[in-house]
């Protein structure tokens, strides 16, 4: 099974953000807190297994509900996604702090052919999601010989 790729909405990337951490500017602006913080997007780390009887595949997907998963198999693509919309607001005497932020991630796989995509289960505890794809056995066509004339 072979990942094939993984997309990311991500507005503010660009080659300029790189040159930010370690700048003067470093003291006025958290780099990693605003770039690695919880609201922001990130690609989920990915284990992939065989096993006698099975693919595994395990993604590392903290902070999300079951519902906000999408997973879909389209000829022999896998394909997990998930969005996840968060708002926090915090009252007190004399201010209104209010935070929002929008998390998702895309990642395909290509399926071997011995896959089944008709016995795929999905399992989502403690922030891993896994994934068990049931192999399928594949008869070989028994060798045909071909007269030439």
């Amino acid at each position: 099974m072979t990942h094939v790729k993984q997309s990311i909405a991500h507005p503010l990337r660009g080659p300029y953000l790189p040159t930010l951490k370690g700048s003067p500017l470093a003291g006025y602006f958290d780099y990693d807190r605003f770039f690695h913080s919880p609201w922001g997007h990130t690609f989920p780390q990915v284990n992939v297994k065989e096993t006698g009887k099975s693919f595994e595949i395990e993604l590392l997907v903290p902070g999300y509900d079951k519902k906000d998963f999408d997973i879909s198999v389209d000829e022999a693509y896998l394909t997990v996604s998930a969005e996840s919309n968060k708002e926090d607001e915090k009252k007190e005497d004399n201010y209104t702090q209010s935070e929002f932020g929008c998390n998702s991630f895309s990642r395909s796989f290509h399926l071997p052919p011995n896959a089944n995509k008709e016995d795929i289960q999905a399992k989502y505890e403690g922030g891993i999601l896994k994934l068990t794809i049931a192999k399928k056995n594949i008869i070989a066509a028994p060798k045909k010989s071909i007269e030439v004339k």
